[in-house]
């Protein structure tokens, strides 16, 4: 392994990514299991009861699983108990996640709420960006697309020039009213909701 590979950070997940997963988890119609016992045993009927690849899955010996199955252990360190968390949540009510982001490609659409530093092209002049809060709803055919390349495995960096042109197309240009061939950029992304 060379130097330049020891020094590189682990890969984050960026803020829309984030933003994203928790607008499907909004959506929920029921609470995900809390105990750890509860959720190793709802996670084991999502992998056909194999300890073995909730082990692996989780990064815990299977003999792990198995006691917190039997509820002989019951309070798991933060490492496991956050990947638990994020393991059981992402498994939580397939049905209605899919629903939720059915509904906002074809019908409903996004609102999205952000904090960003907001920079402007238009015709041949340039505006001073700075940062802004702005809140705006998103048409649903940014949103299937945005969803779209999530499904794909797009990177926070695959979707921000899609989630800029959704923004400026409402926002800014107000659905082409006004501003006709303004273009805006975003970067430094201080904070992100979305909300299917």
């Amino acid at each position: 392994m060379t130097d330049h590979e020891q020094q590189q950070p682990a890969p984050t997940r960026g803020k829309i990514l984030d933003a994203l997963t928790r607008a499907e988890r909004a959506t929920f119609t029921r609470p995900a299991p809390k105990s750890a016992t509860a959720q190793v045993k709802y996670l084991l009927t999502r992998m056909k009861n194999s300890t073995k690849d909730l082990a692996e899955r989780l990064g815990v010996s299977r003999r792990t699983v198995e006691r917190y199955r039997a509820g002989q252990i019951k309070t798991p360190q933060k490492k496991l108990q956050a990947a638990l968390v994020e393991e059981t949540e992402s498994e939580w009510q397939p049905q209605v996640r899919a629903q939720a982001r059915e509904r906002a490609a074809t019908s409903g659409g996004m609102h999205v709420e952000c904090t960003a530093y907001f920079g402007f092209t238009a015709n041949g002049s340039s505006d001073d960006g700075r940062e802004r809060f702005i809140s705006t709803p998103i048409a649903p055919a940014y949103a299937a697309q945005i969803l779209q390349l999530q499904e794909q495995g797009a990177t926070d960096d695959d979707l921000h020039p899609i989630v800029a042109e959704a923004i400026t197309e409402s926002y800014f240009t107000e659905w082409g009213t006004r501003a006709a061939g303004l273009r805006a950029d975003f970067t430094h992304v201080s904070s992100l909701n979305i909300q299917f």
